[in-house]
């Protein structure tokens, strides 16, 4: 499997979701502009309900950029255990360590995108093709790394 264009999917996903929360913190700042010039003091809160919005728009931003930078770390090459990069394939399914966007769709393969720090990854984090590791309760067998 070619994980550089597993690794462009995700970027492209990646880059969808900031400019998302980029267009909708300003739509929601240019909403919070027009109540401010227009109604007065007495329609604070909505304004305060608003800037909260705005933050919260913002935290999630944030996360994804996050994301992004911990992408731009990871390159293409082979792995040989499971580390940041690899693409793992257990008896359960595909699995690309790297951001965690959820699942796409490669090569008419679901593949889950997760992040290190995932309990997922915690318990298989270091461990060869062959190996096995149980998470809730479930063993996995390593059928392959790339």
């Amino acid at each position: 499997m070619n994980k550089q264009d597993i690794i462009n999917i995700i970027k492209a996903k990646i880059s969808d979701k900031i400019q998302y929360f980029e267009n909708l913190i300003a739509e929601t700042r240019a909403s919070n502009n027009d109540t401010k010039s227009s109604m007065g003091d007495k329609y604070e809160t909505g304004r305060e309900m608003l800037q909260q919005e705005i933050n919260n728009l913002q935290r999630q931003l944030n996360e994804v950029l996050n994301q992004q930078a911990v992408l731009q770390k990871i390159n293409a090459d082979p792995s040989e255990k499971v580390q940041n990069g690899a693409l793992v394939k257990t008896n359960k399914g595909l699995f690309y360590v790297s951001a965690s966007m959820g699942e796409i769709l490669f090569e008419n393969q679901k593949i889950m995108t997760v992040s290190s720090k995932s309990p997922l990854v915690k318990a298989m984090f270091g461990k060869k093709m062959g190996e096995t590791f149980t998470i809730n309760n479930i063993n996995q067998n390593i059928e392959h790394i790339w």
